[in-house]
């Protein structure tokens, strides 16, 4: 397992859910939501600076068949450009099939209510993408998903 914290991202329509691992890479936490628009990714790269993360990690939404829509092209786009505000930290695509309705039964079996839980669910996303992540490096030797190259 490589060490160094990595950042996973859920990219939503309206706001950005951040989560982040220990430096070993064992466990997700939440980090902060970020509003979606104007500055969005000038805050997710302080994020990187500030935490000395060594990869982000964005969800990729995928159709339980494997197939890409629209959601992906959308979030294809925004990940060229943040590995643009991010360089050169790498930023890998991993998939995210379920994590947001995974994250959303986690925190209704904890209590946590619908309407609190609105503020929440997008860091429960990206700690269920970023865990997943981890899990799977640590199972396959190898980091997972899809380097994504800046446009140059």
């Amino acid at each position: 397992m490589r060490r160094g914290v990595r950042l996973a991202v859920d990219l939503g329509k309206v706001r950005i859910g951040v989560a982040a691992s220990d430096p070993n890479g064992v466990l997700a936490s939440p980090v902060e939501t970020v509003p979606r628009g104007p500055g969005d990714l000038d805050r997710l790269a302080a994020l990187v600076r500030e935490r000395e993360a060594v990869e982000v990690l964005l969800g990729l939404p995928r159709s339980l068949s494997g197939d890409e829509g629209p959601a992906a092209v959308e979030v294809r786009a925004f990940a060229t450009t943040l590995a643009e505000h991010v360089s050169p930290c790498p930023v890998r695509l991993v998939d995210e099939r379920m994590t947001t309705s995974v994250a959303a039964r986690a925190m209704r079996a904890s209590g946590v209510s619908a309407r609190r839980g609105r503020q929440t669910i997008d860091q429960a996303a990206a700690m269920v993408i970023l865990q997943d992540a981890l899990d799977a490096e640590r199972t396959q030797g190898a980091p997972p998903g899809e380097v994504v190259t800046a446009a140059s």
